[in-house]
Formats: C-alpha cells, sequence, structure tokens
C-alpha cells in the first residue's frame, strides 16, 4: 500500500509487491525514473483495489499491446485495465480500459471534473497532477467487476 501526503501526489511506500513477469519489469524499467514511480503507483493502485474488492480474486499481470496489463483471469469477473507512458506526450501517463465496454463513459458520468479523459479508453494524467485516489479507486474497482456487474443485470431481469 502507499501513502499519499495531503494536497500532493507524492508517495511513500508502505509495502512494495514484485513484478514476477520479466517482460512486464523491462517495460517499467525502459520509463522514465519520474514516470516508472507514477506508473507503479498506478500498478499498486490496481492490487490494492482488487484485493479488497469482492468477487475480483487473484490478478494475472502481463503484457497487452506491450503494457503492462491486469487481468482477473481467476473469476472474469472484470475488463482488462493497463497503465502506460508514451514517448509521443512525455508529459502525460495513463490508466486504460477497453474501448468497447462503457467504463470510460461511467467514469464520466460519475466523475466530470475529477480526471481528463481521453476517448473512451482511458483516464489521463499530466506530470504534476494530483490524483484523486479515492475516485481513481473506483474507478478500478468498477473496471475489475465489469463482467460481474453484467451477469448480475442480466440474472436480475
Amino acid at each position: 500500500m502507499w501513502k499519499v501526503l495531503p494536497g500532493r501526489w507524492r508517495l511513500y511506500k508502505v509495502k512494495d509487491r514484485q513484478i514476477t513477469n520479466p517482460e512486464v519489469a523491462a517495460v517499467f524499467d525502459s520509463y522514465p525514473q519520474e514516470m516508472r514511480e507514477k506508473l507503479l503507483f498506478l500498478r499498486q493502485l490496481i492490487f490494492d483495489t482488487a484485493a479488497v474488492t469482492e468477487g475480483v480474486g487473484e490478478l494475472d499481470e502481463t503484457l497487452k499491446w506491450g503494457e503492462p496489463s491486469y487481468l482477473t483471469p481467476q473469476t472474469k469477473s472484470g475488463s482488462t485495465v493497463r497503465v502506460a507512458w508514451k514517448k509521443s506526450n512525455e508529459d502525460q501517463y495513463a490508466m486504460y480500459f477497453k474501448c468497447t465496454t462503457n467504463l470510460v463513459e461511467t467514469f464520466r458520468e460519475k466523475y466530470p471534473t475529477q480526471f481528463t479523459y481521453g476517448g473512451n479508453r482511458s483516464i489521463l494524467f499530466n506530470e504534476d497532477d494530483e490524483i484523486p485516489v479515492e475516485e481513481l479507486r473506483d474507478c478500478i474497482a468498477l473496471a475489475l467487476t465489469y463482467h460481474l456487474r453484467k451477469k448480475l443485470r442480466k440474472r436480475k431481469k
């Protein structure tokens, strides 16, 4: 778990989750140091959120489209969440969601001013942005339970 200082996004490691996939580690290692730290924070937030979200189960950390990706293969409860930095936007990093879902649309409705959105597929962060952690945890939980919630809605009909 990470602690966030009030009013700032600076982080202090409480517990470090090891990257066991060497390909994923290589991608994180390829990022500039400052962006790597921010993306590792997003990674930790994904794992921490999964651990406390009912129905998610263990996450699989792999690469999709060359980017660190987090899946729920055990329970199949959620949609893939990815994190990345791109050279084309050096002072931005992002959390990506499957564009064929309504996830980003849902986030935009719930949090119209808290985030910057990249179309229907991402939440964008500028290098110096303060991250609204609780709101982002909610977005992550919604993504990691996307299929589970769809199944529950179908059963209620």
